[in-house]
């Protein structure tokens, strides 16, 4: 990205498209669900369960999914933003899961959805169905493959065009992108560190989860112990008030990003892990060599935030 990096001055920056996926506009949920949709073909479901929060990309991606593979599609929507506007609640992935079929359920935040998910299975098993369950974005051992399966691809990408990468920099929500890329780097013997750019806990809990996460994974790959808890690190300072809610250093980097690149990025995800990353190249914490940007995808959620966005 030679306009942004420019722009600020500070490292060669470049980006990792995987908001060009594909499916249904793309996104880092795709990856995963590769593998998430293989495991419910092998036990023979006929529908699919998820759950996220109203404008979830893994949802608009999941149900996107199951209509190419003949499924059914029941969703599970946390209200996690207060008072939220018309445009939130009925515009971008909700639109989209619309569009696709999904039959959305509404559940107030904070509901224990392990609990829920398996209620709604039971219920799908009781009307003769038989229901497959993917957590939140996708993230467990099996989703998270998806992202070791990126980092190797990363990596001879990487090698292939001859670049020293100093830093791989991403935006870490549920945990399975930045828990299957430290694993695939590890499992590679990559030195190149990753910096998970936090968009909704304090920064020890990410970090946790994360590390749980990849060492599930690691085990299941029989890479077990290739990753230590020093190798996971989440930067939480650039939040703001909550997950899904804007701040102004995000709407400045999706600003800056589509004048100078343009490259559309999402309010919640990767617009708050490009303001991160930005705002440590001004502060000079990341000041050397090539950065890699991985672009998680979810720009069908700027229609969403139109009323939020100062353009």
């Amino acid at each position: 990205m030679p306009r942004l990096s420019k722009h600020l001055g500070g490292p060669n920056i470049y980006v990792k498209r995987d908001d060009c996926t594909g499916l249904a506009s793309g996104g880092n949920k795709t990856r995963k669900l590769e593998y998430s949709m293989a495991a419910a073909l092998e036990e023979g479901a006929d529908t699919i369960i998820t759950v996220g929060a109203v404008q979830s990309n893994h949802v608009r991606q999941t149900a996107a999914a199951a209509c190419k593979l003949g499924l059914k599609c029941e969703v599970l929507l946390e209200h996690r933003i207060a008072d939220p506007s018309e445009y939130y609640a009925g515009s971008g992935n909700v639109l989209l899961d619309k569009i696709f079929g999904a039959n959305l359920r509404e559940y107030p935040g904070g509901t224990d959805f392990d609990k829920a998910m398996t209620e709604v299975a039971d219920e799908v098993s009781a009307n003769g169905g038989n229901p497959y369950i993917i957590p939140g974005g996708a993230s467990n051992k099996i989703g998270a493959l998806g992202y070791v399966n990126c980092a190797i691809e990363l990596l001879g990408q990487i090698e292939e065009q001859g670049l020293d990468i100093s830093h791989i920099v991403t935006a870490t929500g549920s945990a399975g992108t930045q828990g299957g890329l430290i694993v695939g780097l590890k499992a590679m013997e990559s030195t190149i560190p990753l910096l998970g750019i936090g968009v909704n806990i304090p920064q020890q809990d990410q970090e946790e989860k994360v590390f749980k996460l990849a060492c599930e994974t690691a085990e299941y790959i029989g890479k077990a112990g290739c990753v230590a808890r020093e190798d996971v690190v989440a930067n939480c300072n650039y939040v703001g008030d909550g997950y899904g809610v804007p701040t102004e250093s995000m709407n400045e980097a999706v600003l800056m990003l589509a004048r100078t690149e343009g490259l559309l990025f999402d309010p919640v995800y990767s617009g708050k892990g490009l303001a991160g990353m930005i705002d440590l190249i001004r502060n000079g914490t990341l000041n050397d060599g090539n950065i890699v940007f991985l672009h998680t995808g979810g720009s069908a959620a700027l229609f969403a935030y139109a009323d939020q966005l100062h353009t």
